[in-house]
């Protein structure tokens, strides 16, 4: 995973109308969770970062481990939640979760698939059906991108989650859930009509 940094300062005043004031300045409110808990719920320390420095591990593809310097203090976490305002789709409120090298986390990491699929070559269409998979390890131990290899893959097969796996992780997402898949095309299909008739003859 790559890492970028991130800087915050507390906030103090937690209400909805301190939280309006901050999003007008260009800052957005934030929560992070650690190991901390009361009545074994999760505390959180409240915080606001610039959203200049938020816009490069919202608007992007690729998942980051963050160094979150909040007051000078730092703090390794990653990205759990994510909120928008419903109208201008503004981001309004993001949770972090602190992350250390001892306990494992779940998060979901982008699918590329490799490999040019047989039933492509034979005019099918590339089906992808899920763009994450949830995978368990210790964050230094996953992954950019998730490798699938598609080039067997044939026209009417898919690849299930169940049917993966990748060395060091445990993949949370469910074994049904399809992956990718071949559909037949409206093109393919009159090629291999044509092609049965000629046969016939």
């Amino acid at each position: 995973m790559k890492e970028i940094n991130v800087t915050g300062q507390k906030r103090t005043d937690l209400g909805k109308k301190a939280s309006k004031l901050l999003r007008k300045e260009g800052m957005v409110p934030c929560n992070l969770y650690g190991e901390a808990k009361k009545d074994g719920k999760p505390v959180a320390l409240s915080f606001a970062s610039p959203m200049s420095e938020l816009r490069k591990i919202v608007y992007t593809p690729h998942i980051y481990v963050i160094n979150l310097i909040i007051d000078g203090e730092s703090h390794t976490a990653i990205m759990k939640e994510l909120q928008f305002d419903p109208v201008t789709d503004a981001v309004i409120h993001i949770d972090f979760l602190e992350v250390n090298d001892q306990k494992p986390i779940t998060i979901g990491i982008p699918v590329k698939l490799v490999g040019l699929a047989q039933g492509v070559r034979d005019g099918g269409r590339m089906n992808l059906s899920i763009r994450k998979i949830n995978v368990t390890a210790p964050y230094q131990q996953i992954p950019e991108h998730l490798d699938i290899d598609v080039t067997a893959l044939k026209i009417g097969k898919s690849i299930k989650v169940g049917e993966l796996s990748f060395e060091g992780l445990d993949i949370a997402t469910s074994k049904e859930v399809v992956v990718c898949s071949i559909k037949m095309t409206r093109a393919a299909q009159l090629a291999a009509q044509q092609t049965t008739e000629e046969t016939a003859e």
